[in-house]
């Protein structure tokens, strides 16, 4: 399959792998060799916000990070539900597939769910746990994701991303904490792979799942004594407009053994604005 016109293969110098799922191909990168690194994204990200980080730990390690179905360069199906719990059954075929022990996870936004989903199942196969900027639990009943969710994931929401492209174009520019590190040219790479109003749906439903898929992610609370023990690095941007002081803090209560750096400047995506820091503290482990 040939590379997208717009992708800039200098930034992202990644040979293309692809997996086969009911609803379509998942696109996913796998360099290096060593230890597994898996790399978790959110909305509207995909591989590419972690390929400063993966040019250089590809170097030591197995690095492995996929697109989600409906982002990135995987398939985009139109008529698929796009449900976080779904979204995880096939993360779990996946990462199956490999058979990866001494597993080490990156997650941001939605990467945290889906990631912790498979944490929560095979914790023995977990050695550590890289939190940035995200969350595993119900935030039902919390005003601003409450007002979040309802809004961007409602009719308004919907239409403004499948008429405009808001999530890519916009929210993510927003979501940054230093706006002149996303440069026009690493900007088109988050609302490029879905210039086209159908393959925009999955940026839309992530947002209604924040509150809409509550009951799963509170059933994955529920088991969190299952992964306290396991070493965590929490890396946190502190101009986050989503994840706030009160998610880190429920982080830093949970994990026993964790580590916190906190990002000054650095909004929601802290693998595309502050790579150089999870380098390092990746480096360490």
């Amino acid at each position: 399959m040939n590379n997208p016109k717009w992708l800039d293969t200098v930034e992202y110098p990644f040979k293309s792998n692809y997996f086969e799922l009911p609803v379509g191909k998942m696109h996913y990168v796998d360099q290096g060799k060593g230890e597994p690194i898996v790399f978790m994204h959110g909305n509207p990200g995909w591989s590419f916000e972690y390929r400063e980080t993966i040019k250089e730990l590809s170097k030591t390690n197995r690095c492995i990070a996929a697109d989600y179905i409906g982002f990135g360069l995987s398939d985009k199906p139109f008529d698929w539900n796009y449900l976080p719990e779904n979204y995880a059954k096939d993360f779990e075929t996946f990462i199956n597939s490999l058979n990866l022990k001494n597993i080490t996870f990156v997650m941001n936004d939605w990467g945290g769910p889906l990631a912790m989903n498979y944490a929560l199942k095979y914790p023995e196969k977990i050695k550590h746990l890289f939190v940035c900027n995200t969350w595993f639990w119900s935030v039902k009943g919390i005003k601003n994701f409450e007002n979040f969710s309802g809004m961007v994931g409602g009719k308004i929401g919907k239409f403004l991303t499948l008429k405009f492209n808001f999530i890519g174009k916009m929210l993510t520019k927003k979501a940054h904490g230093k706006h002149r590190k996303l440069t026009k040219h690493i900007h088109k790479h988050y609302y490029m792979p879905h210039s086209k109003p159908e393959h925009r749906k999955g940026t839309w439903v992530f947002p209604k799942e924040i509150i809409g898929s509550s009951d799963w992610l509170n059933s994955l609370w529920e088991q969190r004594n299952k992964i306290k023990h396991i070493p965590t690095t929490i890396i946190w941007g502190d101009m986050d407009i989503a994840f706030k002081e009160e998610e880190l803090e429920v982080w830093t209560n949970l994990m026993l053994n964790h580590t916190q750096i906190r990002l000054k400047k650095v909004g929601h995506f802290p693998p595309e604005e502050a790579p150089e820091i999870l380098i390092k503290e990746l480096k360490k482990i």
